[in-house]
């Protein structure tokens, strides 16, 4: 008697191959998916966990100083600073120098950070100023301070490094707890006018003459 359909126990070479290649695939593409799942993974804790600290440092178009007492090297330097932390560890900023320049003589001075603050004579006679501190920066923050800048002991010279009417140069340098890279910023200000009298009550200004901020962080 002819038969009109398979017997179940007949198996179809081509369909088994067809059926193995296909679980292969789905198998490989799993695989894959697994893979691509687990660096996600893998960089999301990097970002968020284990990137160590990267500390950006911001100062603005201007700047201001002071040098208020005669007969003396005393400068003061207030530069507003930004620092960010791009990395996902906590960075700690123990100390801040300044270097300022004066290029038409190549005179150096050296500052160090005092205090935070908008300074005046007035609040330096009440020392109502928040002394600096070590600034503790958890991963992806950031703080803006004005910064105070004193001049750095008496074998600081000359006396009065900013007075002629020009560029100077300068730079920000900080020191971190976490490791001895030291990320720093240098920056050219203008002082436009001199006028002694303005240190009775504050500050003269200098400016940069593209008008824009000054940063180590990477050109885009």
């Amino acid at each position: 008697m002819a038969l009109f359909g398979k017997r179940n126990g007949d198996v179809d070479p081509a369909a088994t191959a067809a059926h193995g290649v296909s679980a292969m695939e789905g198998g490989s593409i799993a695989a894959v998916l697994s893979a691509v799942a687990l660096i996600f993974s893998a960089y999301s804790l990097w970002e968020t966990s284990l990137k160590e600290a990267d500390v950006r440092v911001f100062v603005p178009p201007v700047i201001h100083f002071a040098a208020p007492y005669q007969n003396s090297n005393f400068e003061v330097i207030a530069v507003p600073v930004t620092i960010t932390n791009e990395g996902a560890r906590t960075a700690t900023v123990l100390s801040i120098e300044l270097t300022a320049t004066d290029p038409r003589s190549g005179a150096e001075k050296k500052f160090y950070a005092a205090d935070f603050g908008r300074w005046t004579m007035e609040k330096t006679r009440t020392g109502a100023y928040e002394p600096f501190a070590p600034i503790s920066l958890a991963g992806r923050t950031s703080r803006t301070e004005q910064v105070l800048f004193y001049t750095r002991g008496a074998d600081q010279k000359p006396d009065e490094l900013i007075r002629a009417i020009g560029p100077y140069q300068f730079e920000v340098k900080l020191d971190l707890a976490e490791n001895n890279t030291r990320p720093a910023v240098s920056f050219e200000r203008s002082l436009l006018n001199y006028d002694a009298r303005a240190f009775n009550e504050g500050t003269l200004p200098l400016y940069s003459a593209d008008w824009r901020a000054s940063s180590n962080a990477p050109e885009n």
